[in-house]
Formats: structure tokens, C-alpha cells, sequence
């Protein structure tokens, strides 16, 4: 794991142009570590590396001060690479930690048609051993959350009992069930949500002249910031970033819709989706591209979202499971520095 570990400081408040170069630290950590050492120095790698999924934790805002990053490749499958990347802010001549990111890369080939197979990882000390078990245990959680979706496994009995005590909870007249009414401190979950449609540029393409997913998880996070904003009166701070989906590449000039709710809440926190669709005005058609799911805490106890059609009940059961995992990873999940 060290041969692949680099570490820089990025120096936001001298140089600004260097506030946008950052974000591809873990793929090139992950070339350092899949790299041919038979292959000529000025020779382009055979090898493209995409992004499949992103996690982060411990997310703060974050002064225009020099951040330092570092990371190494914590993990490897056959043609998958889990980089873990940390950023550290200098605050009173000290750094301090600002969040936590676990990115896991696919190998493609240079025309990114097909897989190609990566270097294993030698643990050298017990530290590497315990640090790559945590990767393997990382990525069967990632599997296990994917086959929990509430597309491939029904509500169990205890969430089919919390969906059936929301709606026991907005009908007033044993008789009739035509009428629901909100609780006291509850909203519509169809109230608690925003739209909107960005149009990308070539400036935001990367090396494969499609949209930077940077760019995607940037626009993401605001919506979802803003949505927390209005619907808490706070400004909310973010506290994870879980499970970030590539599922498709989105071509440069696109029509991005982003659309944004909020599924759960939970005493003074929110969790909140953001489902990113591209549109052909031509074919009126939409794609889905990406799902966002941003947890947020505020100071003050929130309302609770209620849903009201079948459909948001299972985006509400999608969006407990989220928090309820999120709020169980201790901070062994990521692991430390080496």
C-alpha cells in the first residue's frame, strides 16, 4: 500500500486556478499503483480508470486555506481499485482533518470497452492486513446495501408496520379513508422538493469528452444544500456523502435535470436524494443517470416527511435504510492513515 501513496498540498489561498485540480487525486493514485515499470516514463498508460461509486464521510465546510491530500489504494479486486483519499486543513499552523473519501475505481482498457485486471495488493504489516479485510468488508456492504434497495427487496414487517402507522396517522375518521390529514409538525413529502435543469460545457468534460463526474457531484450537493436550507430554516451541514452511483456517462452540452427531495427525516436530521436525469429536448426523453443520497444535520428538530402515494413510501423506506447505514458506520470504516 505505500508504494501507491502520495500525499500534496494544495495551496487554495495563493493560487485559486489549483481549487478545481484536486479532485482527480485518487485516480492518479490508483495509476501509481497499477503502473508497468517496464513502461517508457512519457508513455500513456494503457489502462482508463473510471469512476464507479464514490462515499464520503465527516464532510465540514472548508476555509479557503491550504488543504493537504493524501491516499493510497486500500483495497483491489480483480478490476476494481478502492482508493481511500483524506483531506486535512492547516488552521492555526496545525492540520486537522476535514473529511474522508473512499472512491472505488473500474479498470477499462484505452477504448474503455472492457475490463482489464489490476495489480493484487502484498500486505507488508499487520496494519495493511486489517486495512485491506476493511476494504473487502466495505465493498460486500456496498453489495449488500445495492440488494437492499427497495427495487429488489419488499418492505419486512417492520418497515411495512412504520409505513402502515403513517398513514393511521393522517386519517382522522375511522369510516372514511378518503381524507388525510398532516399531524401537527409534518409535511407532504411532495412539498419538500425542488428541480432544476443545468447545461453542461466542454470546460467541464474530462479525458473521455464526457461530463466530469466532479462536475455532476458539485451541482448535486448545492440542489441538495438548498433544498435542506429552505426546508429546515438552517443551514445544514452535511454529514455524508453515501454511495454515489455512476450508472451512465452523460455527453458534454446535455440537458441535466436534477431532481431533489426530501425522503427522510429523523429529529434534526434529513436525508435527501438527488436523481440526475439527462433530457433530449428532441425526443423529449429522460435517462437516468446518477443517485445522490446527502445526509444533513441542523440544530433544531425537524419536520417529519410524510408520504402519500405508494411510490414515495418507497422512496421513504430507500431513504431510512440510507440513514439508518449511514448512522452505523463508526469511523473504522474508513481506515486511517498509514
Amino acid at each position: 500500500m505505500e508504494d501507491s501513496f502520495l500525499a500534496g498540498i494544495i495551496p487554495l489561498s495563493s493560487d485559486k486556478v489549483l481549487q478545481d485540480k484536486y479532485v482527480t487525486f485518487a485516480v492518479m493514485v490508483a495509476h501509481k499503483h497499477i503502473v508497468n515499470p517496464k513502461q517508457p516514463p512519457n508513455e500513456v498508460s494503457p489502462d482508463t480508470l473510471v469512476t464507479a461509486l464514490v462515499d464520503f464521510t465527516d464532510s465540514t465546510p472548508k476555509p479557503q486555506e491550504e488543504i493537504r491530500i493524501s491516499g493510497h489504494v486500500s483495497w483491489v479486486g480483480n478490476s476494481s481499485l478502492e482508493v481511500v483519499v483524506w483531506l486535512e486543513l492547516r488552521m492555526h499552523g496545525t492540520w486537522n482533518p476535514v473529511t474522508r473519501a473512499l472512491f472505488l475505481l473500474a479498470a477499462r482498457d484505452s477504448n474503455n470497452s472492457k475490463s482489464t485486471v489490476v495489480n493484487a495488493i502484498q500486505p507488508a504489516n499487520d496494519r495493511e492486513i486489517q486495512i485491506l479485510s476493511g476494504g473487502k468488508d466495505r465493498k460486500q456492504r456496498w453489495v449488500k446495501l445495492q440488494q437492499k434497495h427497495v427495487l429488489k427487496v419488499i418492505p419486512d414487517s417492520e418497515e411495512q408496520k412504520i409505513i402502515h402507522d403513517i398513514f393511521l396517522r393522517t386519517v382522522n375518521n375511522e369510516i372514511s379513508q378518503r381524507n388525510r390529514v398532516l399531524p401537527p409538525g409534518c409535511v407532504w413529502m411532495n412539498s419538500a422538493s425542488i428541480s432544476n435543469v443545468v447545461l453542461s460545457h466542454p470546460e467541464e468534460r474530462n479525458m473521455h469528452n464526457t461530463v466530469f463526474g466532479g462536475f455532476i457531484m458539485a451541482q448535486a450537493e448545492e440542489s441538495s444544500w438548498v433544498l435542506g436550507y429552505m426546508f429546515s430554516k438552517h443551514r445544514p451541514t452535511l454529514k455524508s456523502i453515501s454511495d454515489i452511483q455512476f450508472q451512465r456517462p452523460i455527453a458534454v452540452s446535455s440537458l441535466i435535470q436534477m431532481h431533489t427531495q426530501v425522503i427522510y427525516t429523523q429529529i434534526n436530521y434529513i436525508q435527501i436524494l438527488v436523481q440526475v436525469e439527462t433530457y433530449n429536448p428532441i425526443t423529449e426523453k429522460n435517462d437516468s443517470t446518477n443517485a445522490f443520497h446527502f445526509t444533513y444535520q441542523v440544530p433544531e428538530m425537524v419536520n417529519e416527511v410524510f408520504p402519500m402515494t405508494y411510490h414515495e413510501a418507497m422512496m421513504y423506506i430507500d431513504g431510512r435504510r440510507h440513514f439508518q447505514d449511514v448512522m452505523k458506520k463508526s469511523p473504522g470504516i474508513f481506515p486511517n492513515k498509514l
